[in-house]
């Protein structure tokens, strides 16, 4: 993670570690790397509290900052989890609303923290990339979920 050249920085409020943790724990390659102490006091921590953890999540590089409360998150930035069936989607997207997290349409959630998550499965991209009447049918059914429902899906792509 040192020598990583382009790394999504995440404004956290105090919460960086913790946030962190959890993904570690939730997701498969995802591990926290290294976590660093203010130097001194500044504007968003005092010395000796945690600044920034640096971890990644399947993969990515990222580094969360405890910057305060000047800052919240929406929708503008989220992940994109592709999982390859219903047992994963429901896994990550249970993990996620269910520690304090937030359902909403489509396929997104949110954690405790107010990161925004889409857990999309791939039955769903597939279905989406076929275009045409498929990928309607597919699409209107997806508008009336939260979590994806892949035999749903799968019906509606099917007609």
């Amino acid at each position: 993670m040192a020598n990583a050249k382009n790394t999504i920085c995440i404004w956290y409020d105090t919460q960086a570690e913790e946030a962190a943790r959890f993904y570690a724990q939730t997701f498969p390659d995802t591990e926290v790397h290294s976590v660093h102490r203010a130097p001194s006091d500044n504007p968003s921590t005092q010395a000796g509290a945690v600044l920034t953890v640096e971890f990644t999540v399947m993969g990515i590089p990222c580094i969360g900052l405890n910057g305060g409360p000047a800052f919240k998150h929406s929708e503008a930035f989220s992940f994109q989890i592709a999982t390859e069936d219903q047992e994963e989607t429901d896994r990550y997207w249970n993990a996620l609303v269910g520690n304090g997290g937030a359902e909403s349409m489509c396929g997104w959630c949110k954690d405790k923290w107010g990161i925004s998550w889409q857990i999309t499965p791939r039955a769903l991209s597939d279905a989406m990339a076929a275009g045409g009447e498929e990928g309607k049918r597919a699409f209107e059914a997806m508008m009336t979920m939260k979590k994806i429902d892949i035999a749903a899906i799968e019906a509606a792509r099917r007609g």
